[in-house]
């Protein structure tokens, strides 16, 4: 492997980092006496606390009369343990001669049920908002080089729709609930510690925990960021009670699930006969030469290439290892971590002696959290994050070679010629094996550096519970481009003159201009106070900060937020809960005195089972109701430029003509007119949900019914055309969605066996309220009351369509229907339009709005885990219904120098196979009728897949126990291992049609083995 000078860098600093928190954990260290009581918190002493000290029992309970007195050493954390109350943990040099109280653990307050809102943690109980969590112990360990897919079907209201496949770029799209904007800028907002930041690239094991905040009352917080909703990352920290090491290692294989299955040469060519029979043209191939691709006499004059078999391999490998270690004590904790991934891609014959071709992405990441307790009232945390990216693939692109073997016909000409010169013609100069071999390559060296610090001091001097916090981030990345250029020649065997002749340019081979883009800096800073205290019944958790955020970026202006946001929790008897939540933000998008705006929210819970009423009720352990009402803001509005507010003027251009000189002068027009009234989307949000456990917890249910009304959406001005220029854009749009979303999990032992089964359903639709649109348009074309999103080349506004009739199947049916003019002969093998306006003529009046959208209506993931003494099985099901594609563009695909003949062809329509054609007849020229936007190429996009599966075996304890160590698993887990739809023999993805086609990269199904050693 060939690690870079960052990667050494990023080594000694992991070293150095955890040097200084091992000094941190040595020093002091005195052996001290610690004594003090145990307490309810009803002031009553509690007898037999067990106490751990620093990974071991220390063998102390406290006595009848709640006291305790042992000898332990200033750094020792000290753990008070009792069933059915909260674990306390205190530093020794705290708890001598210190009353400590033990609370009741309630149901959904227990120990390990922390959730983490924006800068604060509450126990599940105590939130009304609406916030899913995961813990990544609960996520499966893959060879992934993206995280976001590891999250499918795991979090109701969370849609995860994959969008790219190639190494290092299997990316994904998110929605949190769904869409009420039919403008841009409807991803949720990522954070990372609280940070804004991408995850997609960390690694799983230095992460804790992903949450996804939904409602008014976890988002108003983030004001005009977070109408689109929240994916909360939490990464893992140290402990101070024990240390941890632990080491993972994984090799496996990626191999495609759909790929192009090229037409051998016979086939094309005599399907390319029919097409320009069709089109009235004369047979390109003669009977001799179709008799020569069958029989293969001739390669070199008539070529059989199988180009996706000769360049695409059946699989590749992918590895991944992990190393963690954390501890601490009671003055530092830290967690650290190094990884390393590489994942191979599939083309084949791409090395060479000078460089490598093949796709391949490498990845190295590093963190170190360090948490340090200063003194009794301050504690400060220190986090240093980074990876260093390499993405290395063919100078074509990816894209251009993938269409080069998945579009070039297989006898367009020998790979090689008979003189080992590469072959080609005048119309087809890509070769593939050049492409590879003799054109070079690029490496995208990508370095990103996270860190933060954070602060707090308490402030008990002033009023007990008060405390001053402050916090800081500075993240960097860069972009490095390098590799290898040259160039190829093709030839053309000409067997009448027994000549070649030369297309291209041959260059040597080159170092390729290096670069550096993509640099961006961000820093926030957070700064505020905080106010816990709790009186008698009464609890109150207040916070207040204000926020300042840059991103720097070169080539461009400074891109400022600014906000201050407060949050007032208050508590009764630990059974009624109330949140209030209040931002004022600002956005440099819009005009100065126009920026600022205040975003409420407020919630509400209640536990309901700690009624009396319900005190009996005993399959009922638990039951929490909850509701919450606010105002959110987006204001990732789409604008065509920047400040929107201001006139701008566009110089260049044609020119004007003065004088008799006849030679035109620069001229100078305006740009799209200014709009000093823009502003933000607002968002209403609502939502009511229920929380219960029955059956001594056996099963847990949560549902949520929600609601969002979005207004202020950018949609065309109605200003009239005369005007001369655009007249951009106006809030004058609105648009909602409604569902309902349920999680479930069940939880059952018996002995040795242990059952787990969870799943999550989303139910959500859309519905443009108010929208901008042409005046006179018909009523069956406007997109008001139907959902938002499209389906017709990732449109979001291309959802009118003709409405098929199927095929016509003589001229008979061609005269006695409309007429079509959208080609300028229609034939039999056509396809047939309704005429929807009567008028007796197929055009563009006859498009009608349609439901169909690229997001689904209903999505949902299901799985289970089983143990049994030493083995594990889990799987993990996720799915989608209501969701909508379009493959015109697969079975069109093409060129007229390739007739637009492909795999798909062969099912086209003719005389012979009128009765089981499935799509319209071939054709080289006129082919407008058929390839309009019409219902005829819209399918089903629903499916169930088995996302995961994995069965594991952990050594026996005891043997494990005699080398030294705490546990071994070995497992074998699959991603993306079968998916049931609704395509029938349709041999593409429903979740991405076109990977494996045209230029797209094909759709992965991963294998791997893994271990897994805790030290």
């Amino acid at each position: 492997m060939n690690f870079t000078k960052f990667s050494y860098i990023s080594c000694l600093l992991l070293i150095l980092t955890l040097g200084i928190g091992q000094l941190w954990a040595q020093t002091p260290n005195q052996t001290i006496t610690v004594s003090g009581k145990v307490v309810d918190d009803k002031n009553a002493p509690i007898a037999g606390v067990s106490i751990l000290i620093q990974e071991k029992k220390s063998g102390n309970l406290t006595a009848a009369d709640g006291t305790f007195s042992f000898e332990a050493s200033t750094n020792d954390q000290i753990i008070f343990q009792m069933p059915g109350y909260l674990i306390v943990s205190k530093s020794a040099s705290e708890v001598s001669k210190v009353t400590i109280t033990l609370t009741p653990a309630l149901i959904e307050a227990d120990n390990n049920d922390d959730v983490f809102i924006p800068f604060g943690v509450r126990k599940k109980r105590q939130v009304s908002a609406t916030i899913s969590t995961v813990n990544v112990s609960e996520l499966p360990q893959l060879p992934l080089s993206t995280l976001n897919n590891t999250l499918s079907g795991r979090l109701a209201g969370l849609y995860i729709q994959q969008t790219g496949t190639r190494p290092g770029t299997d990316d994904a799209s998110f929605l949190v609930r769904g869409r009420s904007s039919y403008n841009n800028g409807q991803a949720p907002l990522v954070l990372v510690d609280g940070v804004e930041r991408d995850f997609v690239d960390m690694d799983l094991l230095e992460i804790e925990s992903i949450s996804v905040l939904k409602d008014a009352a976890s988002l108003a917080w983030y004001g005009m960021s977070g109408s689109n909703g929240v994916i909360y990352v939490r990464t893992k920290r140290g402990s101070a009670t024990s240390t941890r090491v632990t080491f993972d290692a994984q090799g496996g294989l990626q191999t495609p699930v759909n790929i192009t299955r090229p037409l051998d040469s016979y086939s094309y060519a005599t399907l390319y006969n029919e097409a320009q029979a069709n089109s009235g043209i004369a047979p390109l191939y003669s009977a001799s030469v179709l008799q020569a691709y069958r029989d293969n006499s001739n390669p070199q004059l008539y070529p059989n290439n199988n180009l996706v078999k000769e360049f695409m391999k059946n699989a590749s490998p992918v590895q991944r290892y992990v190393g963690t270690v954390s501890g601490g004590n009671a003055f530092a904790r830290y967690f650290t971590m190094f990884s390393f991934y590489d994942q191979s891609g599939l083309y084949k014959g791409a090395s060479n002696p000078s460089y490598d071709a093949n796709t391949n992405f490498q990845r190295i990441n590093f963190r170190t959290n360090l948490d340090i307790h200063v003194n009794k009232t301050l504690d400060v945390s220190l986090d240093v994050g980074g990876r260093s990216a390499s993405i290395r693939y063919p100078r074509d692109g990816n894209g251009n070679f993938l269409s080069t073997i998945f579009g070039t016909p297989s006898n367009a000409f020998p790979i090689l010629n008979a003189d080992g010169s590469y072959g080609g013609t005048s119309l087809f100069r890509s070769n593939p094996k050049a492409m590879l071999e003799s054109r070079g390559n690029i490496t995208d060296l990508t370095r990103t550096l996270l860190a933060n610090v954070s602060a707090k001091q308490q402030l008990n001097f002033i009023t007990k519970g008060l405390s001053l916090n402050a916090f800081y981030s500075y993240d960097v990345t860069s972009l490095y481009t390098s590799g290898f250029t040259q160039n190829y020649e093709v030839y053309e065997y000409n067997p009448t003159t027994a000549s070649y002749a030369r297309f291209g340019t041959k260059a040597i081979l080159d170092y390729a201009a290096s670069d550096f883009n993509g640099n961006v800096r961000r820093n926030e800073f957070w700064g505020g106070l905080d106010y816990d205290r709790t009186f008698g019944n009464h609890a109150f958790n207040v916070s207040s900060r204000v926020m300042r955020g840059v991103v720097a970026t070169p080539g461009s202006l400074l891109d400022r937020r600014e906000q201050w946001s407060n949050r007032i929790s208050y508590g009764f008897k630990q059974r009624y809960f109330v949140d209030l939540i209040g931002t004022l933000a600002a956005s440099e998008t819009f005009m100065p005195g126009k920026r600022s705006g205040f975003f409420p929210a407020v919630s509400a819970g209640w536990i309901a089972s700690d009624e009396s009423f319900l005190k009996n009720a005993k399959f009922l352990d638990y039951l929490k109701v909850r509701a919450s009402y606010g105002l959110v803001g987006n204001d990732a509005i789409s604008t065509s430029r920047r400040f929107m507010f201001n006139t701008y003027y566009n110089r260049g251009g044609t020119g004007y003509l003065f004088g008799t000189g006849y030679t035109a002068s620069v001229n100078t027009t305006e740009a799209e007119l200014a709009n000093p009234d823009l502003t933000w989307e607002r968002a209403k949000k609502a939502d009511v949900g229920v929380d219960f456990k029955l059956f001594k917890q056996m099963i847990s249910v949560s549902a949520d019914y929600f609601h969002e009304n979005r207004t202020k959406l950018l949609t065309n001005s109605l200003l009239p055309a005369i005007i001369g220029q655009s007249s951009g854009q106006v809030n004058d749009g609105e648009a909602e969605y409604k569902g309902f979303e349920t999680s479930l999990n069940f939880n059952k032992k018996l002995g040795d066996f242990n059952l787990n089964v969870y799943g999550n359903y989303t139910h959500v639709k859309s519905n443009i309220i108010r929208l901008n649109q042409e005046p006179g348009l018909p009523a069956y074309q406007r997109e008001i009351g139907f959902p938002i999103s499209g389906v017709v080349n990732g449109s979001d506004f291309n959802r009118r369509f003709l409405i098929s009739q199927g095929l016509f199947q003589n001229q008979a049916e061609i005269d006695a229907a409309p007429v079509q003019r959208f080609s300028g002969t229609v034939k039999p093998g056509d396809i047939r339009y309704k005429d929807i306006n009567g008028d007796g003529v197929i055009d563009n009046f006859d498009f009608v709005q349609m439901d169909y959208s690229n997001v689904p209506t209903d999505y949902y993931g299901f799985g289970a885990s089983v143990s049994y003494k030493g083995f594990d099985l889990s799987v993990l099901f996720q799915g989608t219904h209501g969701r909508s594609i379009q493959i015109s563009s697969l079975v069109n695909q093409g060129s007229s120098n390739t007739g637009y003949i492909n795999q798909f062809s062969v099912d086209r329509w003719t005389p012979e196979t009128a009765a089981t054609a499935k799509y319209p007849r071939l054709a080289l020229a006129d082919r407008g009728n058929n390839t309009q936007v019409s219902d005829y190429w819209i399918r089903s996009g629903d499916y169930l897949r088995l996302k995961h599966a994995e069965i594991g075996y952990t050594l026996n304890s005891s043997f494990v126990k005699k080398i030294k160590l705490q546990s071994i698993r070995f497992y074998v887990s699959g991603f993306n291992l079968l998916t049931f739809d609704k395509l029938g023999d349709l041999p593409i993805d429903p979740e991405i049609p076109e990977s494996g086609y045209i230029n797209s990269y094909p759709y992965l199904r991963s294998y791997a083995l893994g271990l897994n050693v805790k030290f």
